[in-house]
């Protein structure tokens, strides 16, 4: 008999463990598909702050490298981003061209990271805090610049936050709260929080709200990228790097 086509679009922690375990139940149910928008086999997005501050590499937070998916009769597509799904010839269709038919269809794709509506938020060297690839962009901009902003004091911007100490750059948090991790502690713990942070040399301003993002002036090295915060308050930050980390939102786009 033919074993039924199994399409699982999204290739992170999420649809591969699901993948994991439907291969304990019935492994020779289904041809299995996989398609990712990165360009890396399934890894644990929690340990890219250990990346980020040295701690580990990035082939080390590694949950299934390339040798599982071969194993398993597993066809994966990385780098390919899919952007529509046929639901009448049952076919999903690659931003490349790159289509796969399916019987089952899992969509998997997690979340979007929040980006501010600010002037400045599309300036080279703003990014957001979700992927190897942002996590990479940070080490190399701390390699080569001094100044970092993180925009939002929850436990991914912390964790930003730190791990670009730990590589050197001088660190602004700006929150738009009155204290730190405020969903997950109350006021005296996050005044707790923040002192332990300052004594390993964080800087922090809230609450602040983030009004603008600054370029360079034109002629200077930072010309076309960021250089520099401004808050509602009129303060200056020197910013060669922001990494906002404001929250996050369901990728329901392809769904």
């Amino acid at each position: 008999m033919r074993k039924m086509k199994l399409v699982l679009v999204g290739n992170g922690m999420a649809g591969v463990r699901a993948l994991e375990e439907l291969l304990k139940l019935a492994p020779d149910l289904y041809d299995i598909t996989v398609f990712g928008a990165e360009p890396h086999p399934n890894y644990n997005r929690i340990l890219l702050s250990p990346v980020l501050s040295g701690e580990q590499t990035l082939e080390q937070i590694v949950l299934n490298g390339f040798d599982w998916y071969a194993a398993n009769g597993i066809t994966l597509h990385t780098g390919k981003e899919v952007l529509e799904i046929d639901r009448r010839r049952r076919v999903v269709l690659a931003a490349d061209g790159t289509e796969a038919a399916y019987d089952r269809l899992l969509i998997a794709t997690g979340s979007n990271p929040v980006i501010l509506p600010v002037p400045g938020a599309k300036l080279e060297g703003v990014i957001t805090y979700r992927d190897i690839g942002d996590t990479q962009r940070m080490i190399d901009a701390a390699s080569r610049h001094s100044h970092a902003v993180v925009i939002g004091g929850g436990l991914l911007g912390l964790e930003a936050a730190n791990g670009l100490k730990a590589r050197g750059m001088d660190v602004t948090v700006v929150h738009l709260m009155e204290w730190l991790m405020e969903r997950q502690l109350d006021r005296i713990a996050g005044a707790l929080l923040q002192s332990s942070l300052e004594k390993r040399g964080l800087k922090f301003r809230l609450p602040a709200q983030t009004r603008e993002i600054v370029a360079g002036q034109p002629g200077s090295d930072a010309a076309g990228r960021v250089a520099a915060v401004r808050l509602a308050d009129g303060e200056t930050i020197p910013a060669n790097l922001v990494v906002m980390a404001v929250g996050i939102r369901p990728n329901t786009a392809l769904a």
